[in-house]
């Protein structure tokens, strides 16, 4: 994305702050009119007294003083305007960046680095501030601001006015110019590399235990020190680049500050300015390059943050795989049917070709064979979390990708083979799966999963904190708590993958029943590998390389 498209997107996010960008402006313009008036004034009375050793400076210093205390004023309220600003839409884009990522997933998010998506959506999004608080009104203030001060230098000759206007298009364009394209470059790489040490610390982390095991602990600190001294360098070679501008901006203003000065030695000697606008002339410029020097500093400043903006916007203009159906027919209960069905990921292999299957309601359908023949990602398909690469699944003679996706889900509960807790209590953790579950629904839906006497023998019962990532139950405990969900949710369509994979032999037995008296006005899909658990099932099919390789009625059918 270009530097000037990639800007161009980030203001458009601002339009609607436009009143309070437009009170920063105002508020920047008249606060650095205020501090550049103070040495002008000084240079006005010391004129003053050059022509006249007599002349009052009491109004010189009322002046001075206002305009002092108007700098501390407006300078104040130019920076409150830019940071409610810049907090505002950062709220907003944090808002923008889950609903992207809401949209996104599972599909698009399948298989990314989950360190660089914290790090895009804390740190990418936080560096975001410093465009939206200290470049967009800066920049409007230095233009607004360089006009004026060149207007009023063209008010005593016009080729001061000239010289000012040169000097202050060259100090904000000319570091720009020279630095901008290596230091956009450098902010990307920068912040991808800070993405991936994030992931990488995250994933460390999550694997201290195999590391600890295998002795890997010390190969993998010397894999994070490289990734770490690679990050120094690029932050290293930001901070040469940010000194290059500033010198260049410095040695522009003294350039600028002695061609001033010879312009109006040069004026003074042929009588066409007084002594007193030879200093006026002289102090003014060298005063008034405060707005145009903030704005040559962001070709560095702005760099980390224009990389940062990059990644968010692609983000929030990644198109998902799978679009949500809204404008469609709500879903309704009854037969699946799957027809010429066939998907494969990234269109790489396939994982399913040309099955046809037919999954009747009000009965259990098993379905096992060896991983990656295709088993998950039927159960997927199933909850349209992807669409088919060809062929269709519909649902009581309905298409899914014409059936409201919201109505579909209500209608379908999933158990996947790793259940997702959150750093919250257990009840919480089961009313994801319905907000206003009261009390006793939450109970069943446990007793169900056998999980409920486990919960009341803890010491706060149902209001025991969850570790992150449930990481404080056992594998066991998580997958049926993932159950009680599913359970909690009563849907219509219950899609469960290796549900009982985790249990032993008595906790396995019990969740089974209580699957199979679920059955009733239900559609249930359970994959299992164990041959005791499908012989629970009305109807098994075995699957192998994307097919279906067998299929056979059970003694429990009819």
């Amino acid at each position: 994305m270009k530097s000037a498209k990639l800007l161009l997107s980030m203001v458009k996010l601002a339009l609607p702050m436009w009143g309070w960008m437009l009170c920063a402006i105002t508020l920047g313009v008249l606060g650095f009119l205020a501090a550049s008036a103070i040495p002008v004034l000084g240079a006005c009375g010391h004129g003053l007294l050059m022509n006249n050793p007599q002349s009052s400076l009491a109004g010189v210093i009322i002046a001075l003083v206002i305009c002092a205390l108007l700098r501390g004023v407006l300078r104040y309220g130019e920076q409150a305007c830019n940071h409610y600003i810049a907090f505002k839409l950062l709220a907003q884009i944090r808002d923008k960046v889950f609903g992207a990522l809401r949209k996104l997933v599972p599909a698009k998010l399948e298989g990314r680095n989950k360190g660089d998506l914290i790090s895009m959506i804390t740190g990418d999004v936080e560096l975001l501030e410093v465009f939206y608080a200290h470049t967009i009104s800066p920049i409007c203030i230095a233009l607004i601001c360089s006009l004026i001060f060149a207007s009023i230098g063209a008010s005593i000759h016009w080729l001061i006015g000239l010289l000012l206007l040169l000097s202050y298009v060259s100090v904000a364009f000319l570091p720009v110019a020279l630095i901008g394209p290596k230091a956009a470059k450098a902010g990307k790489k920068m912040r991808d590399l800070s993405g991936k040490l994030g992931g990488f610390v995250l994933e460390s982390t999550r694997g201290i235990f195999e590391l600890l095991q295998f002795g890997q602990i010390p190969s993998r600190i010397e894999k994070l020190n490289a990734r770490t001294d690679e990050l120094y360098k690029e932050e290293k070679k930001m901070c040469r680049m940010q000194a290059d501008s500033t010198s260049i901006v410095n040695c522009l203003i003294v350039l600028f500050g002695l061609a001033m000065t010879l312009l109006c030695g040069m004026l003074y000697a042929n009588g066409q300015i007084d002594a007193s606008q030879v200093l006026v002339a002289i102090v003014g410029q060298l005063s008034t390059f405060g707005p145009v020097a903030a704005t040559a500093n962001l070709s560095t400043g702005l760099s980390a943050t224009l990389g940062a903006g990059e990644r968010v916007l692609a983000l929030l203009e990644e198109e998902p795989q799978t679009h949500e159906v809204t404008d469609g027919k709500d879903a309704k209960y009854g037969d699946f049917d799957l027809t010429d069905l066939s998907f494969a990921y990234n269109e790489k292999t396939p994982v399913l070709k040309n099955l046809n299957l037919d999954i009747a309601p009000n009965q259990i359908l098993g379905i096992s064979g060896p991983s990656g023949c295709g088993k998950s990602t039927l159960l997927r398909l199933l909850m349209r979390f992807w669409d088919p690469t060809s062929g269709t699944i519909a649902l009581a003679d309905q298409d899914l990708t014409v059936t409201n996706t919201s109505s579909l889900r209500d209608l379908e509960g999933c158990v996947l083979q790793d259940t997702i807790l959150f750093a919250d209590t257990i009840e919480e953790n089961l009313r994801i799966a319905k907000a206003d579950a009261t009390e006793e629904e939450m109970i069943a839906a446990c007793k169900k999963a056998n999980i409920h006497d486990l919960i009341v023998s803890l010491p706060q019962g149902y209001q025991t904190p969850v570790a992150e990532m449930g990481s404080s139950l056992s594998a066991g405990e998580r997958q049926r708590l993932g159950l009680a969900r599913a359970f909690l949710h009563n849907s219509k369509i219950l899609l469960l993958d290796e549900p009982t994979s985790n249990l032993d032999a008595l906790n396995e037995g019990t969740v089974l029943k209580a699957i199979v008296d679920e059955k009733k006005d239900r559609t249930i899909v359970l994959i299992s590998h164990r041959k005791g658990t499908l012989g629970f099932a009305d109807r098994n099919i075995k699957m192998a390389g994307g097919k279906i390789q067998s299929s056979q009625m059970t003694s429990q059918a009819g």
